[in-house]
Parts: structure tokens; sequence; C-alpha cells
């Protein structure tokens, strides 16, 4: 695919370059972060574009912006390209290490806020935290929480340490496998743990993000399955668990929490009206 324009010259303008790039097939809002980037400017500084549209750029955006724009046409998320994403308010730097954190997942931050209300000084664990996304957003918005995070990928531990570091957000994050050497008494365990079938077409899509932290078996539920089993042991008396998972696993993943004994389980839908997450109440005194 050629990046280089039908009239032979190098657009020279913020308008040439977006026309360029969407003549390509770029998303517009891809085109104007990745547009963004290569200026050095701030991801939400789209404003400058539209007031700078005509201005003559620099020699060197054209060939960046041009390589950008073909790698996202080739698959890759614009947040690897610009190695920022923002979630729940916090600016997060991501890379391919880590899975791009998704506006869905706001809805399992949102819950768990919730669930935490009337609570002083709670105790969260994020399972599977990849770039901390949830850790950090919780730890944000309840600054007295006692926030731990676990990942078994050192390789995103180092992503989600760097977050915190960078963010001034004190979480405690360690190496482990699930629910694995985790404290007790837990006021709440929150994950968005990898829920994917071994042969879901949609992976095809995902291919530039880590396998590891999508895929769960054949049909995408082995590491909840393990989560909702193990979780009871860490929970205090009215602790919660909520877990993210599939479009079309609200059902699935319920029948597990129940079948587990967790009452008031229910499931919450993201911004597009689908049941994304879902969760329930430890009680051992039934």
């Amino acid at each position: 695919m050629s990046m280089k324009p039908e009239h032979g010259r190098s657009p020279s303008t913020a308008a040439q370059m977006l026309a360029a790039a969407a003549a390509l097939g770029v998303e517009r809002l891809d085109a104007q972060l990745l547009l963004l980037h290569v200026l050095g400017r701030p991801s939400g500084d789209r404003a400058w574009l539209l007031a700078h549209d005509t201005d003559i750029l620099a020699d060197a955006v054209w060939p960046a912006f041009a390589r950008l724009c073909a790698r996202r046409v080739a698959g890759e998320p614009v947040a690897y390209l610009v190695g920022e994403k923002e979630f729940h308010g916090l600016g997060l730097q991501v890379d391919a290490r880590v899975l791009v954190p998704r506006p869905d997942t706001e809805t399992l931050v949102e819950w768990a806020l919730q669930c935490l209300q009337g609570r002083t000084a709670p105790s969260v664990l994020d399972l599977g935290t990849g770039s901390g996304a949830i850790a950090l957003a919780i730890r944000h918005a309840r600054p007295d929480a006692r926030v731990a995070a676990v990942d078994r990928s050192a390789a995103a531990l180092a992503v989600a340490r760097a977050n915190a570091q960078r963010l001034g957000l004190a979480v405690r994050f360690a190496e482990a496998d699930w629910l694995e050497s985790a404290d007790t008494d837990l006021d709440l365990v929150v994950s968005n743990p990898p829920y994917v079938a071994a042969s879901d077409p949609h992976l095809a899509a995902l291919r530039h993000e880590p396998l590891s932290a999508l895929v769960s078996g054949a049909d995408g539920l082995d590491d909840i399955r393990r989560i909702v089993d193990d979780a009871p042991a860490h929970l205090r008396e009215e602790g919660w668990l909520l877990l993210e998972h599939g479009y079309d696993q609200a059902a699935a993943v319920r029948a597990l929490l129940a079948r587990r004994g967790f009452a008031e389980v229910q499931s919450r839908d993201d911004l597009a009206g689908i049941a994304r997450c879902s969760g329930g109440i430890w009680r051992a005194v039934k």
C-alpha cells in the first residue's frame, strides 16, 4: 500500500495530511491522534489541528505521519503507535507488552467504586493488572484504599509499575498467578481476565496484542472458573468479586458465581448496553 499522494507532492498541511490518511482508510480520530503525536502535541489538542489546518508543517512531519498511518492500516492499535491511552481520566503509557485498556472496562471500575462506598480504607486486589489500568483508577478515585495488583507477566508489571510511579499512585504490585499467595480478608477482588475462546475468529483482529492476555481455553472461561473457585478464601464477609467477560458470557459467569455460593449475583452493561461484567458478594454465613 503506497502512502505517496497521487499528485506526486507530499502533503504539507494538517488538512492535506488528514485527507491523505482518510483516503488510505485511517479513521479520522485515529489520524488526528497520530498527527498530534508526530507534532509532539497532547492527544487532547485536536482543536489545535482545526485552528491550524492550513499551516505549512515541517518537512519531516509527513514521512513520520505516513509511516504511522501505514502501521495503523496494518492493524496496530493507535495506543501502541502513540504510546498512551486514556482510561478513567488517567493517561496510561502502553505498549505491546500489555492489552490496550478499553472504555468498556470503565464499567468495571465504576461498579467497583460503588461496591467500596461506605467502606473505610478498603482492601482491593486487581487480578491480571496489565497496564495497571483498573488498580490505578480505583486508587486514584479512592486514595484511602489499599490496592494491590498482580500479573503473571513480569513484562506487563514493568509497564504497570512505571504508570503508577509516573502518576504518583501507591499500588502494591506482585508477580503471581491469579490468587496464588494473595492476601485474605479482602473487600474486593476485581479482574479483567483473558476470556476469549481459543477458536474465536475475532482473534485475528487482535494479533498485535499479547495472546496470553486474551485467550482462556476452549470456551474462554478457564481463568474465570479458577478465579471464581479460589476467591472466597481471600474475601472477607460481604466482600465482592467483580469480573469482566465476553459479550455473550454473562449468563455462564453468573451461573459459575451462583454455583460457588456467591449472593446477589448480577451483571452490569457497558456503554453499548451489553452485559460486560458480572459479580457477586461473598457471605460465608448463609
